[in-house]
């Protein structure tokens, strides 16, 4: 393992604060479920598996039926903590614009490797589509963002008619190329060996061609992510986009505005 490699991706080593951002997000989390009531549905299975649920949210005066298509998200945490239930503040902006939001969980290292966490969220996606009609937008942040990444690339794990509907993946600060990760001190949980590096690398895979893509990432992020995301952008040849004086906990922050510069990213157009 190298300290260097471990210093490179200490997101919360060099951001004033970081011990107050989790608690002041489950906060906000808590207390936009509770004010959406019955528009908040909780808890809905895609699979056997305990952490196989996602949270869905629903417009205003809309169903499934009604909304203008589906955002998803999905949670960051290096693939190893958190759960959907500290960011479901974020789905604030998406259902201003008359979206659905789905927020999946998925079962965490080292209860499963990455590639069965990239398995299920195909298959969250699946369960979500199935409640909201019309387009569906994958964004996620940083193993999210991985795992959003995911779902645009070639022989991602969705059927024909699903991957149909995905029209667009924004990635916020991704992890998309896997093999440095393999020399930090996570791995002793991740597990991760080449095969499954290579494999799970959304930088070293073919993108989806029908699948719009932009990068997402924040400005003051470490240099590691900065490089995250332009990897994935020159690989794909997609764009990518820089957010001023933003570092890797407070990026995600923007998706609570139906006008911010990030939800027009993730939803416009659809």
């Amino acid at each position: 393992m190298s300290a260097e490699m471990d210093r490179a991706y200490a997101n919360g080593d060099f951001i004033p604060g970081a011990a107050d951002f989790p608690p002041r997000w489950a906060e906000k989390a808590e207390i936009f479920r509770t004010a959406l009531g019955a528009r908040a549905r909780l808890g809905l299975p895609y699979g056997d598996g305990a952490r196989n649920w996602f949270d869905l949210f629903l417009p205003d005066g809309a169903g499934g039926a009604a909304a203008r298509g589906l955002m998803v998200f999905i949670h960051g945490g290096y693939w190893m903590r958190f759960s959907p239930r500290d960011f479901s503040h974020l789905a604030a902006g998406a259902l201003a614009r008359g979206f659905a939001c789905a927020m999946p969980a998925y079962t965490l290292a080292p209860g499963a490797r990455i590639g069965e966490m990239t398995a299920e969220i195909g298959a969250a996606i699946a369960a979500a589509g199935a409640e909201v009609d019309g387009p569906i937008a994958v964004t996620g942040h940083s193993a999210g963002g991985h795992l959003s990444a995911r779902m645009a690339c070639a022989g991602a794990p969705l059927s024909p008619a699903l991957a149909g509907r995905v029209q667009r993946a924004v990635p916020i600060s991704p992890l998309a190329d896997l093999r440095p990760l393999m020399d930090t001190t996570m791995n002793e949980t991740l597990a991760l060996d080449l095969p499954e590096a290579l494999a799970e690398s959304p930088a070293l895979t073919p993108r989806r061609a029908d699948c719009a893509v932009t990068v997402w990432v924040g400005g003051q992020e470490r240099p590691s992510f900065l490089w995250q995301a332009r990897s994935l952008s020159e690989a794909w040849d997609c764009d990518w986009h820089v957010a001023p004086g933003l570092h890797h906990f407070d990026v995600i922050d923007d998706l609570e505005a139906e006008d911010s510069a990030l939800t027009e990213a993730v939803l416009g157009g659809l």
